[in-house]
């Protein structure tokens, strides 16, 4: 939600009920200088009117398109409302305006005018009314969507730092699957070096038995 246009809207339609309410009280008066002094006053407020309306456009025109489509209805409201205002001055201004035409503006256009202008600022009002309502749904949305998204990167850092400890964890295995490796080398080599002893052993024990027994047998056969 933008809470630029925003800010535009609610200083239009505070501008559009004060000039709707100038228009009416000009209508009444005769031409003088309060009247000129109404006038001038409303014809400033029509060229603010006018800014705050191109403002509007070209801050809705800047919007998502999901946005811009509801703000750019909402401004041809306003546009709609701003052109009346229009007509009305310029009705009020029209250099062929009479007293007849006065009397019956205040008999029955004005009596008109009054019920529009009330319609008109009903409809503004419900219009800013559900903008508010939209704009808050979007606020809360919003912050759901943050707030899913720091759980997000909450729950990757908790599995970046699992990958890591399992990272570590299997290097320690390859490191216990190395020295385990290691160690059955070493035990396979002295295995093979006591067999190597145990033959040499017991070839040394044979020879010195047969040793003994050609002693014994010599001995024997010279007595």
């Amino acid at each position: 939600m933008s809470d630029v246009f925003e800010g535009y809207e609610r200083q239009y339609c505070e501008l559009s009920v004060n000039l709707s309410g100038k228009c009416s009280s000009a209508a009444l008066l005769v031409d003088g200088e309060q009247k000129q002094l109404k006038v001038s006053e409303i014809k400033a407020g029509l060229d603010d009117a006018d800014v705050l309306i191109r403002k509007m456009d070209l801050e809705a025109r800047s919007l998502q398109p999901s946005l811009k489509a509801m703000f750019l209805a909402k401004l041809r409201e306003y546009k709609s409302d701003l052109n009346k205002l229009k007509r009305e001055f310029k009705r009020i201004t029209s250099a062929n305006s009479n007293q007849a035409s006065r009397e019956d503006l205040l008999e029955s256009g004005l009596a008109d005018t009054h019920m529009a202008s009330a319609d008109q600022r009903g409809r503004l009002a419900l219009s800013t009314e559900r903008l508010n309502e939209s704009s808050d749904r979007i606020k809360e949305s919003r912050r759901t969507m943050l707030e899913t998204e720091e759980l997000g990167v909450s729950i990757l850092e908790d599995l970046h730092q699992q990958r890591q400890t399992l990272l570590h964890s299997h290097n320690k295995l390859h490191g216990i699957d190395d020295a385990i490796d290691k160690s059955k080398r070493i035990l396979t080599t002295m295995s093979r070096t006591m067999t190597r002893h145990k033959w040499i052993v017991g070839s040394i024990i044979a020879a010195l038995v047969f040793t003994v027994i050609l002693i014994i047998y010599y001995k024997l056969s010279h007595h």
